[in-house]
């Protein structure tokens, strides 16, 4: 590498870790590491984290990172925040704010898999507000809206306290410029943005719905001018303010002044750092990105796909404008807790002490222990998938995201034994992959119907990892699944949006075609693979019917 050649940062905060990577203009990563963060659950459906807790995670992993890429903090250009859609209060000072019915202003942050504002989702929802159609038609306990109503109602005193309220990414931000400058994807894909309209703020793109804050019980926000939830909104990867402050450079390693570009969602950073990769010689312009989604598989999968007008699909959310690629609607499919619903399924079985003892025994993951025990049992028609004709899984176990868009559902298993052996848990973890990977067509099913033509999938994320679980979504979706060149495509992503800041590519487009790369491409499985996997599918979709039935049944006990 030239000596004089620029870098980039991506810092990536997850739900349990932060991460930096450093990576030169190509796409090639030079440096990484991580630190785990905290997370409290003081009550079921309760989950929260601390903002000075992940700030200081987050310059532990960019100082290790740096080092380890053995550049000089001056070869730093720019810098790309991501991190997950969770809310951060912040006081007239800058000190944290409880948002927990703990009262420590320590968790100041509401996570984004927290649900305890499921009543005031439902209410939101409630009013049919023609804002909610840019949201795939309903409000999602995840999102910030509701989350904001339930602070509101149950800690007036944090509400009074709290002088702003940000999106996690676009508090890393904050904390690194000292520039209170929101990003288009966090305050579209979350607060209910409209960032196709008209902005009628100075230095903005797009605007607040006035109607919708007062119609659901948040017209305070109007009255103060959004001063709280933020009156400059900027798309990705725009230079934010100076760059880094002087303390924020200190504490980073970095020098001050080094650009820092506008935020992102950490999965939507995903699709930057996949979605731009030249294959079969198709460079990623607009048509040719209609036929992609990008797959990010971690504690949740999120599934991108872009277009060039706006469409609108039902329980999927968006369409968002602006929101990932800059001048294109996003519309993004999600699965709640896929990589925690694998996690359960596998530890809460009476087997797993034995896979547990196994896997410190031989040194290996309990998974790729799992995907050898698959490979010895016995097949049946002639496929490996068709071990779990029996066994059936809907894994809507923390609700469902895309596109019944309905947390209150839960998840069913069909066709259980007293069978408590290491095969029979191997049975359990592969049935539960291939629900994920059924959700996964569903969404896909769901979005082509209304214009889509994907066919093809760029995964990255931890499922990636995991060749059964990347078989399993090629040969139940039929797409070609790609995998990038570079693994850690999240913290790839987060850095092209430091590389545009510091003016090294014009658009983030540009940036994706320059630093994105293919790799492995897995081709679906036909003949008997294909037809085992439809003939469940039907089965995946039947489940679903089901379970409303019994619950349609156990309201008529209810009413009687």
């Amino acid at each position: 590498m030239p000596v004089q050649e620029s870098c980039y940062v991506g810092i990536d905060v997850g739900t349990g870790s932060a991460r930096a990577g450093v990576f030169d203009g190509q796409g090639h990563m030079l440096g990484a590491a991580s630190r785990e963060i905290e997370m409290f659950r003081p009550q079921p459906d309760f989950v929260e984290q601390s903002s000075t807790n992940i700030w200081r995670a987050v310059c532990d992993a960019t100082r290790e990172a740096v080092r380890e890429a053995r550049v000089q903090p001056d070869r730093i250009a720019g810098i790309g925040f991501d991190a997950t859609c969770s809310l951060v209060a912040l006081n007239a000072n800058d000190r944290p704010v409880s948002l927990s019915p703990t009262g420590r202003d320590e968790q100041n942050v509401i996570v984004w898999m927290d649900h305890r504002a499921l009543d005031q989702a439902e209410r939101i929802n409630a009013t049919g507000h023609d804002v909610l159609k840019y949201v795939g038609g309903r409000i999602s306990v995840e999102m910030q809206t509701p989350k904001l109503l339930w602070v509101k109602e149950n800690l007036p005193e944090s509400w009074r306290r709290a002088a702003r309220f940000l999106d996690l990414p676009d508090f890393l931000v904050y904390k690194a410029t000292g520039d209170d400058t929101r990003s288009l994807c966090s305050t579209v894909c979350k607060w209910t943005y409209l960032g196709h309209q008209k902005s009628a703020t100075a230095g903005s793109i797009g605007s607040w719905d006035d109607s919708y804050f007062e119609q659901v019980g948040l017209g305070d926000l109007v009255a103060e001018h959004y001063r709280r939830i933020g009156t400059r909104v900027r798309p990705m990867g725009e230079p934010v303010g100076q760059g880094l402050t002087a303390t924020a450079a200190g504490e980073l390693g970095l020098a001050a002044g080094t650009a820092v570009g506008v935020s992102i969602i950490d999965a939507h950073a995903g699709g930057l750092g996949v979605l731009g990769a030249i294959v079969d010689g198709e460079k990623p312009a607009p048509d040719v990105l209609e036929a992609r989604l990008a797959l990010i598989g971690g504690t949740s999968s999120c599934h991108m796909a872009v277009s060039r007008e706006a469409r609108f699909v039902p329980g999927v959310w968006g369409p968002y404008f602006s929101a990932m690629i800059p001048g294109m609607w996003l519309t993004e499919g999600g699965q709640s807790a896929t990589g925690a619903l694998i996690d359960h399924v596998v530890f809460t079985h009476p087997a797993a002490p034995e896979l547990r003892k196994e896997s410190r025994k031989t040194g290996r993951s309990v998974y790729e222990l799992l995907n050898a025990r698959l490979e010895k049992l016995p097949r049946r028609d002639n496929t490996p998938a068709a071990i779990t004709r029996d066994l059936h899984i809907l894994p809507y176990f923390h609700g469902n995201r895309s596109p019944r868009a309905d947390a209150t559902l839960r998840g069913v298993i069909a066709g259980l034994s007293l069978d408590d052996s290491l095969d029979d848990l191997a049975r359990r973890y592969l049935a539960t992959i291939q629900a994920v990977a059924y959700g996964t067509r569903h969404i896909i099913e769901t979005m082509n119907e209304r214009g889509y033509r994907v066919d093809k999938i760029f995964a990255c994320g931890g499922g990636t990892k995991n060749p059964v679980f990347l078989r399993e979504h090629a040969d139940i979706t039929g797409c070609r699944l790609i995998l990038p060149a570079e693994p850690e495509a999240v913290l790839l992503g987060a850095a092209v949006l430091g590389a545009v800041a510091a003016g090294a590519f014009r658009t983030v487009l540009g940036a994706m075609a320059a630093m994105d790369g293919a790799g492995k491409t897995i081709t679906p499985a036909s003949g008997p693979t294909r037809a085992y996997h439809d003939a469940k599918y039907k089965v995946f979709l039947r489940m679903y019917d089901d379970f409303q039935a019994y619950r349609a049944i156990m309201r008529q006990t209810a009413d009687g």
